[in-house]
């Protein structure tokens, strides 16, 4: 790009005081972009609104919404930020959790990569830590199919940089079905279902961009182990999964499947997700009726 993109930063706080420091300290010092970072605090027991508010004073490129509401997750967060912050001054939309660490050229890297190349989302592989040093690399990268974006997320929604006018669109979506909206569990899930439905061109880098903790509190996480299994294997058994899917499809107003029927799933399970072994698994989980 001629000029440093100018990027709006939604970041969403629960809890995060132990992290969120180390975290805005990376964004902060994103290498050849401009950036103004918009902050919104679940209700917390650990002074991280106070905090925040105190950091920002310190740092004219960050703003605190308002504070007193629980959100009681990541996603309706989001959303918060996403209908009350005025990002349509900005060229793109940046999501952040509060606990991960950014590499420097995170930023410049997908706006670069959202000029050159024609796309409207940006998405990329993490590096996983622990504390104790380990490391693993999630791969998200894997060739996109006709309707993954049903099924699943281009990856860590803390990857996500977004063409600005799009976002607009999705923002518009989520005021005007409010009550609808809140019901979709996974932020990153539902942008991304949105941006693929409306025919905007996506881009899951292979490179990561951002150190991704792994801690006792994540809310997700890298979904490993057969703790992350077991909770999986309940919310299926709840119909949570397909509920979901249905509310995704129904706020997108895409119906090109019948979503309801267990034989378009098994016939279609090579186009709903973009790994081998998950389109095994999805059949697997429509055939026995679990879905």
């Amino acid at each position: 790009m001629t000029n440093p993109p100018n990027i709006a930063v939604l970041l969403t706080v629960y809890n995060g005081r132990e992290f969120i420091e180390e975290q805005l300290h990376s964004i902060l010092q994103q290498q050849g972009v401009k950036l103004h970072i918009f902050i919104s605090v679940d209700l917390s027991t650990d002074n991280s609104y106070q905090w925040c508010c105190d950091f920002a004073d310190k740092h004219p490129q960050i703003s605190v919404l308002s504070y007193g509401q629980k959100f009681g997750g990541a996603a309706a967060n989001f959303y918060r930020l996403i209908k009350e912050v005025d990002f349509s001054t900005y060229d793109f939309v940046a999501l952040s959790d509060h606990d991960d660490i950014w590499l420097e050229d995170k930023l410049l890297t997908a706006g670069n990569k959202l000029a050159d190349g024609n796309y409207d989302a940006y998405s990329g592989n993490v590096m996983a830590f622990w504390e104790d040093g380990r490391q693993h690399l999630i791969n998200k990268a894997l060739p996109q199919r006709k309707y993954d974006y049903l099924f699943e997320a281009a990856g860590p929604g803390c990857t996500y940089v977004l063409r600005t006018e799009a976002m607009l669109s999705f923002k518009q979506l989520i005021i005007s079905k409010w009550s609808q909206a809140k019901q979709v569990g996974l932020h990153d899930w539902f942008i991304y279902a949105f941006f693929r439905s409306h025919g905007l061109h996506w881009f899951i880098d292979p490179e990561y961009k951002l150190l991704y903790r792994q801690h006792s509190e994540n809310q997700v996480g890298i979904n490993k182990g057969w703790q992350a299994n077991q909770k999986r294997l309940g919310l299926l058994r709840k119909g949570w999964c397909k509920q979901q899917v249905i509310t995704i499809s129904d706020l997108i107003a895409d119906h090109s499947l019948n979503l309801n029927s267990r034989l378009t799933i098994l016939k279609n399970a090579a186009q709903l997700r973009r790994r081998f072994r998950d389109q095994c698994i999805l059949f697997f989980i429509a055939l026995v009726g679990l879905y």
